[in-house]
């Protein structure tokens, strides 16, 4: 069964479990302790932080390893803003960072601190220039991810860190997705990452602080790991963990043009495939191995769903998932299509004939999808009134647009349709519909309930 959800977690790489294996033999006392196996345990993890290091591009002292990647971002964030409170109490992210560094931004915001988010483009690119433009005086920390989760796309952060470096500001960089693929660029001051995004086992992150940089750890004081990571080490893990980087490292200039190839035969294809699709992210600046489209008139889960029981495991950044209905806050930064959202990230070694194979299933798929939720199909009927209205109101994406293709051949050219919803994802996706088919977004307005969009027929 093709696994396609690499972004999510890698599948173990060999090294990995090998080493693991071995260090549980070896690796199981306290690196703290002076007698034989401690020796023998800190030996292990000396030399597992010094091949971290060496692949980050950073002093190994600078370095300690985390519960997991999440931990490191909050222990990052929190630590070096406690740390330059005086300087002010002002935080800047991205738009599309991960939720770690967001629930991290909310928490601040609720201790009385500022937080600017800036936009990023339509490809999810953040512009320098306007990322300099939200630096300020009280600005204690900027946060920047390396490259996109869900789409892929490489931010420019060696000229954000120069934009920070210049003003005095600290740039903490989740590089939770491209470390695999190689190191950082730029003159970053913290640098975050998660050993299982690599083919290393879960629990295990990075968390680099440069010399020089201020930084407090919070919370009850701790001996290990410089005092910034709390308990025992979980050694066999973090042995694993560095193995595993510095094997996926060596393979990583073949296989990113390998995995890059692929990518652009399903960014190619898939529109040629399926009607009403959406490629999103960046096509040229992006992660190897990272594709997403959006599909018109699907539930991404249901599709999910349906390409599961054909044998492809695949994530879904969609607007509505069944824990939160609420849109991708990445798609919605993007301003794209957030229905019907697939996400396809390759692990290494993934074989050209399951992407082919992908291909052949991935149209049938979507049909099916879509005729159940009654998606419309083209159609030339007379017009019959120059205004109607659509009730949504209590129907989750993507209904709504669903509603709103089979009446705007209703109405005649110059002719609106309002379609009425409370669901956040209709703000999004009823633009994009309108961007795809060619009509005119008139805008929205309050209603009793949600919201009512006005949409203008140009063709």
């Amino acid at each position: 069964m093709p696994y396609f959800d690499a972004a999510s977690s890698a599948p173990l790489h060999p090294v990995a479990r090998q080493a693991l294996l071995a260090a549980l033999d070896e690796g199981w006392a306290d690196p703290s302790r002076l007698y034989r196996e401690g020796r023998r345990a800190r030996m292990l993890l000396d030399a597992a932080r010094e091949a971290a290091a060496e692949a980050v591009g950073c002093r190994p002292d600078e370095l300690v390893f985390t519960s997991s990647g999440t931990r490191a971002v909050h222990t990052g964030i929190a630590g070096a803003l406690a740390a330059r409170r005086r300087v002010g109490r002002h935080l800047v992210v991205s738009a599309v960072e991960h939720s770690s560094v967001l629930h991290s931004a909310a928490e601040h915001e609720a201790a009385g601190g500022t937080t600017t988010e800036v936009p990023v483009d339509r490809a999810g690119r953040v512009d320098p220039a306007a990322y300099a433009q939200a630096l300020r005086a009280d600005t204690a920390l900027a946060c920047l991810q390396s490259a996109n989760h869900e789409v892929g796309t490489e931010q420019p952060v060696a000229e954000i860190a120069q934009e920070c470096r210049a003003v005095g500001v600290p740039l903490l960089v989740d590089a939770a997705q491209s470390l695999a693929w190689g190191p950082v660029e730029g003159d970053w001051s913290l640098l975050t990452a998660s050993a299982h995004k690599w083919g290393g086992p879960a629990g295990v992150g990075l968390l680099v602080v440069r010399k020089g940089v201020r930084f407090a750890a919070q919370g009850p004081a701790d001996e290990r790991e410089s005092g910034r990571a709390a308990g025992f080490e979980n050694l066999p893990a973090i042995v694993a963990a560095a193995a595993s980087l510095r094997a996926v490292r060596a393979e990583a200039a073949a296989e990113a043009v390998r995995l890059r190839a692929l990518v652009d035969r399903i960014r190619a294809r898939v529109p040629e495939l399926v009607p009403d699709v959406e490629v999103v992210g960046d096509p040229v600046r992006r992660l190897p191995h990272v594709v997403t489209f959006s599909c018109l008139y699907v539930d991404g889960e249901t599709l999910l769903h349906e390409l599961d029981l054909a044998g492809f495991s695949v994530s879904s950044g969609s607007s509505c998932t069944s824990s939160t209905l609420t849109p991708s806050h990445v798609l919605r930064a993007m301003g794209v299509l957030t229905e019907g959202n697939v996400r396809i990230s390759l692990p290494p070694g993934t074989a050209p004939q399951d992407v082919d194979r992908f291909l052949e299933v991935l149209p049938g798929a979507v049909a099916g999808v879509r005729e159940r939720l009654g998606a419309p199909v083209e159609s030339s009927g007379p017009a019959e009134a120059e205004s109607l209205v659509v009730d949504s109101l209590g129907k989750r994406c993507p209904i709504p647009v669903i509603e709103l293709a089979k009446v705007i051949g209703d109405v005649p050219v110059g002719g609106t349709v309002t379609v009425l919803s409370d669901d956040e994802a209709a703000r999004l996706d009823i633009p994009a519909w309108c961007g795809m088919r060619g009509q005119e977004y008139m805008g929205e307005r309050p209603a009793e309930r949600g919201a009512a969009y006005v949409v203008r027929r140009v063709s």
